[in-house]
């Protein structure tokens, strides 16, 4: 068989996850190469250090890939991430809940949620059936002290430095095969309206390839410039627009823990993103302008923070919510911020980039003459799963019940919910959510309908929830953590209910936990070399977190 050449334009991190992954699964880590890979990156464009929270799929990237985990965290200064703790988003009270990537699922019949909705919800529901809320807010690490292979008995995703995890790519990459051009793009010859021949490239070179892959971010230099592929606005669901950023060094601000889990804590208008590292924190308020001035946001961010910092440096980041109507047109693929981009509530700025690569490696056209079959599946996954994601963080607003700003009270208004998250809830006011609910993704044909354009391709169903992301037990997490059901459950279960009994696996599991896992903190030292630091002040932010009334 041939060689296919491919062509990434783009480097950062999403542009480094394509050629790693390809080169990892498509060439064997290089060993037995069928595609070659290049990558062309600009040297005036400097990538942004920025703290990344994951979720659980980066894992298989990275088995795909070809690294050791140990190698990779130390390389990128990266640390455990076991759940999401959410703070102050149900009432302007500093409450929290977790939404953990591990729980438990009884056999033969899991019926948690129906139990605890029966009782007088005393304890939070995620407690019921998961130790790993309580192994967070203890600070453990989800490892035993010597446990350092790929099993553990806990999920766990990791935080990380984005600038230090694409450098590490490059470096392992380019030793694989992957070659690398640092050079700016100058201009594109067409073939036809829909095929790129070549890119020509300010160095003078000329490179030709079977498939172009478009990582140039929001700038979309192939899909948008070239191919004149639309963006899809979905700002009318989220409202947030933009971010100001800060990183706080362990050497003058340690809190005296790394938190095992990401936090994301409501503010007035908007959110704050807190990421622990091993040399320092990644805090970001994600806000809306229509609401709230730059100056005052950044007010906000370093309240949060708390004592003397505010001579850190603040970086605002302006965004917009939304999706290329076609990831993949023609011979042009778009990953990263070129095809779309959703507020980072759920940790999925990396995970569109990982989807969008484990998409293509599936569906890579070894034949020209089957892009347009593989464009068209490709394409509806790739829909299908951001509407998941943009359903899932519309919920967390739309659910809140605070009233105390403008921006509180607006999204929770009926418009500002989108159809399908709409059609969920209604169900779902009828039974709690169960596994056979995304049999078939549709809740309500009428709701789930949505406008079709010419620009869509050949496939224009109305795009379905799959729960491939977010099953029914992390939809039963942030709902039960939202209180949604609380009146259903009073009118079908009355005002005095039972206490619940906690099932033995979770009691054992927490006792477990105790003896055998060791603070987050002692595993990062003894495994990864973590320096050691004076603990300097909690932030701000953190002394506010009020535990949960456990009955």
């Amino acid at each position: 068989m041939k060689k296919r050449n491919l062509v990434i334009v783009g480097g950062g991190s999403a542009g480094w996850m394509t050629a790693s992954y390809l080169n990892g699964a498509l060439n064997n880590k290089g060993e037995t190469p069928r595609v070659n890979i290049t990558l062309v990156e600009s040297p005036n464009i400097p990538r942004i250090s920025v703290g990344e929270a994951t979720i659980p799929s980066m894992r298989h990237l990275l088995a795909v890939v070809g690294v050791d985990e140990l190698d990779f965290m130390r390389a990128t200064q990266a640390s455990f991430k076991q759940s999401i703790k959410y703070v102050n988003w149900v009432n302007n009270d500093h409450s929290f809940y977790h939404h953990p990537f591990s729980r438990l699922t009884p056999q033969p019949l899991d019926n948690s949620a129906e139990k605890w909705l029966q009782s007088d919800q005393k304890i939070p529901f995620m407690e019921t059936c998961s130790i790993q809320p309580l192994v967070c807010e203890m600070g453990l690490a989800p490892k035993a002290l010597g446990q350092t292979g790929k099993k553990a008995p806990l999920q766990y995703a990791y935080h990380m430095n984005a600038q230090k995890f694409a450098d590490y790519l490059t470096d392992f990459s380019t030793k694989r095969g992957v070659k690398h051009i640092f050079a700016n793009l100058e201009s594109v010859e067409m073939k036809d309206s829909t095929t790129i021949k070549s890119v020509l490239l300010d160095n003078g070179d000329t490179l030709e390839a079977d498939l172009f892959v478009d990582c140039t971010g929001a700038k979309a230099l192939l899909i948008e410039k070239q191919l004149d592929v639309g963006f899809e606005d979905c700002s009318q669901w989220l409202l947030c627009d933009r971010a100001v950023t800060m990183h706080v060094p362990y050497d003058t601000h340690y809190p005296g823990m790394v938190r095992p889990y990401t936090t994301a804590t409501a503010l007035s208008n908007g959110w704050v993103w807190d990421i622990p590292m091993r040399d320092r924190r990644s805090v970001g308020y994600v806000h809306s302008s229509q609401f709230i001035s730059e100056e005052d946001a950044k007010k906000e961010l370093i309240k949060y923070q708390g004592e003397n910092c505010e001579d850190l440096d603040i970086r605002t980041v302006n965004f917009k919510v939304g999706r290329r109507e076609q990831a993949w047109k023609g011979n042009c693929v778009a990953i990263g911020l070129s095809a779309g981009f959703v507020e980072p509530l759920e940790s999925t700025g990396l995970y569109l980039s990982d989807l969008g690569v484990v998409a293509l490696a599936e569906h890579f056209p070894f034949d020209d003459a089957h892009n347009e079959v593989l464009s068209t599946r490709y394409n509806r996954i790739l829909s299908n799963r951001y509407y998941e994601i943009l359903d899932f963080i519309n919920m967390h607003y739309c659910l809140s019940k605070r009233d105390d700003t403008a921006f509180w009270k607006e999204v929770q208004k009926p418009e500002h919910i989108n159809p399908r998250l709409k059609a969920k809830l209604a169900y779902w006011t009828i039974k709690p959510p169960t596994h056979s609910d995304f049999e078939d993704g549709c809740f309500e044909l009428i709701q789930n309908e949505v406008k079709s354009t010419e620009h869509q391709g050949l496939d224009i169903r109305q795009p379905v929830d799959t729960g491939q992301l977010w099953n029914h037990q992390s939809y039963q997490c942030i709902l039960f953590g939202m209180g949604f059901w609380q009146q259903e459950a009073k009118e079908r279960f009355g005002e005095n209910r039972p206490k619940l009994n906690i099932h033995n696996a979770i009691i054992e599991g927490i006792y477990g936990a105790k003896s055998n896992l060791p603070p987050h903190v002692k595993w990062l030292q003894a495994h990864l070399g973590m320096k050691t630091y004076s603990p300097a002040y909690v932030p701000h932010g953190w002394r506010l977190e009020k535990q949960p009334a456990r009955g």
